[in-house]
């Protein structure tokens, strides 16, 4: 019985596996050490928290910097030289923290870290879609931020346990060592026609590191992300201090991730059928109905139900928005497009840090939370009523130049 099906029609194609397999092993080897390195800085170098604070924000500051330019990098350059460069300086940066004898080295390196991380994140995000037959881009961008996702949910359960098995933090810099290296391994043998550079060279402009066309698309993800950077780092002292759940925040953040997982696995169907901007809008609802329900509820069910709608929610989320970006990019501005909404979420995050920290200081950690329902809601009224109708009015245009 014949297959009328061509390996290139294939969404699990080869070369997608091993862009997955990429994608897999950056989460891994990151949020293996994520739970575990502010106790590292404290017990070997003695650093404070602030200090602690300080150098371990600079991972976060250079790949935001880093984002925009590397989406036009990955546009001009052979995208696949651009993405194995990026990774293999990403492998280098974890032996530095093997080699690193004090606090100020230890911070350097971290801050380097953060270089090829965001670099890396853009060019394999920006080859998935190459290596996807168009026929099956939007449903395999769904997919393919499944693999992070799970990564996400067991990678700082990993590190936590075998550091309490071994109580070595240079095994846990060795094994993400080696599981990044996993990642450079599988992307080199991605086998793909070596795209050219861009023939015509245009004059550098905003639009070559942010794509301009997607700035609404841009602003929803930045709501989006300082909603979440504000849970994210106030999460476990809001716990113990106004729930009194002292052990819960590895729970909830599980619990999220499996949310997340869930919407993507369920959301396909949606994605297939082109429903992006109705997937994107029923995610804000639930993000949005996720945090209500984690302010107005101060107990372990509002808390733990939370989670699971705000993990629901980003799961519908992201894959529509994410096509929804490439849908309006240019075949050369995939790089850009995938690294417009990567750094609108790095920035969010970045506000949301200071927003929180600057509420819980001077007013409370409930006006903080109530605030981030606040700007959750008025991006999600701002993607209902402009974000969506713009994204169908450039999807027309584009359709009649196309044709």
């Amino acid at each position: 019985m014949s297959n009328n099906i061509t390996p290139t029609e294939r969404l699990w194609n080869a070369n997608y596996w091993r862009v997955m397999t990429a994608n897999f092993s950056m989460a891994f080897s990151f949020y293996l050490l994520t739970p575990l390195l502010p106790l590292y800085l404290s017990e070997q170098f003695g650093a404070g928290k602030d200090t602690i604070g300080l150098v371990l924000s600079g991972y976060a500051i250079t790949a935001l910097l880093v984002r925009p330019f590397s989406g036009y990098i990955a546009d001009t350059f052979p995208r696949k030289k651009v993405l194995l460069i990026s990774l293999l300086l990403y492998v280098v940066c974890f032996g530095g923290y093997l080699v690193a004898g004090t606090l100020l080295l230890f911070g350097i390196f971290r801050t380097l870290h953060g270089g090829p991380f965001g670099a890396a994140t853009v060019a394999n995000s920006t080859m998935a879609i190459d290596v996807l037959p168009s026929s099956k881009r939007t449903e395999g961008v769904g997919y393919y931020g499944l693999s992070g996702n799970v990564a996400t949910a067991i990678a700082p359960s990993a590190g936590i346990a075998i550091y309490k098995y071994t109580g070595n933090f240079d095994v846990l810099f060795w094994l993400a060592l080696a599981v990044a290296a996993v990642g450079l391994w599988a992307d080199s043998r991605i086998n793909i026609a070596t795209r050219q550079p861009v023939a015509e060279k245009k004059k550098l402009s905003l639009d070559r590191f942010f794509l301009l066309n997607g700035w609404m698309i841009a602003v929803n993800t930045m709501f989006c992300g300082l909603c979440y950077g504000v849970l994210s780092n106030y999460l476990a002292i809001y716990g113990k201090e106004v729930m009194g759940i002292t052990s819960g925040t590895g729970v909830y953040f599980m619990i999220l991730a499996i949310g997340l997982m869930l919407a993507r696995l369920t959301g396909v169907r949606a994605l297939r059928k082109g429903l992006l901007t109705q997937s994107a809008w029923q995610g804000l609802f639930y993000s949005t109905l996720g945090y209500l329900v984690f302010i107005l509820f101060p107990n372990s069910i509002g808390y733990y139900s939370s989670a699971v709608l705000i993990g629901w929610g980003n799961g519908h989320y992201w894959p529509a928005i994410q096509n929804m970006i490439i849908n309006i990019a240019r075949k050369d501005e995939r790089g850009t497009a995938n690294s417009t909404t990567l750094t609108a979420w790095d920035l969010g995050i970045g506000l949301g840090v200071l927003l929180g920290g600057v509420l819980t200081e001077h007013l409370s950690y409930q006006f903080a939370f109530w605030t981030i329902v606040g700007v959750h809601l008025i991006g999600f009224l701002f993607f209902f009523f402009r974000t969506r109708v713009d994204y169908a009015q450039q999807i027309e245009k584009k359709s009649v130049t196309e044709v």
